[in-house]
C-alpha cells in the first residue's frame, strides 16, 4: 500500500509562519503572534500607536529545575508619546490578552518606549466589480467545475484576473 500524500493545498498562514518565525525570534519572540495579530490583542485604536519591539527574556537560574517553565518575558513596546500614559493603565490587560493567546504565561510586564510608530498603510479602497463581459468569459472558463461554490469563486477571480490584464495594457 502506498503511503499517504500530503495535501497540495496549504493555508497561506502556514506558508508566511516560515517566514515571519525566523525574523520574529531575532527580536526575542519564539513566534510571529504578538506580531501578527498585534491589532486584535491591543484594539485597532491603540494597535495604530504602538508597536511590540521584542520580549526580553530573563536569565535561567542555574540551580532552577529543568522542567520548571521559564520566568515571564518584558514586552517592550514603542508607544507614540501622548498615548504612553493609557498603555499603562491598560497593560495588565494587554498582558492578560497576549498570555490568553499564547496559552501560557509569556508575558509579565510590559515596558514603554515612547517614540515615533510606523504607520500602518491605510486600507486600499476595494477595486471596482469587473464589466460584465469578463464575467461572462470567466463563467465559460469555468463552466465545466461541478461545485457551485468553487465554480462561483474562480469565475470572480477570472472576471478580476481579466479585467486587470486588460487594464495593464
Amino acid at each position: 500500500m502506498a503511503p499517504p500524500r500530503k495535501p497540495f493545498v496549504r493555508a497561506l498562514g502556514d506558508l508566511t509562519r516560515h517566514a515571519i518565525d525566523p525574523m520574529a525570534a531575532k527580536a526575542g519572540f519564539g513566534q510571529s503572534d504578538i506580531l501578527v495579530n498585534w491589532q486584535e490583542i491591543a484594539g485597532e485604536r491603540l494597535a495604530s500607536v504602538s508597536e511590540p519591539q521584542r520580549l526580553q527574556w530573563q536569565a535561567r537560574a542555574p540551580n532552577r529545575p529543568p522542567d520548571q517553565p521559564p520566568d515571564p518575558a518584558n514586552l517592550v513596546l514603542q508607544v507614540e508619546g501622548a498615548f504612553a500614559l493609557e498603555f499603562q493603565h491598560v497593560a495588565p490587560l494587554i498582558i492578560e490578552r497576549i498570555n490568553a493567546r499564547l496559552g501560557w504565561r509569556c508575558v509579565g510586564r510590559i515596558i514603554i518606549r515612547q517614540g515615533p510608530v510606523r504607520r500602518r498603510t491605510q486600507k486600499r479602497k476595494p477595486p471596482l466589480p469587473p464589466a460584465p463581459e469578463f464575467i461572462d468569459a470567466a463563467a465559460k472558463i469555468a463552466s465545466g467545475v461541478e461545485d457551485d461554490a468553487l465554480r462561483a469563486a474562480l469565475t470572480r477571480l477570472g472576471a478580476r484576473a481579466l479585467s486587470e490584464k486588460t487594464a495593464q495594457k
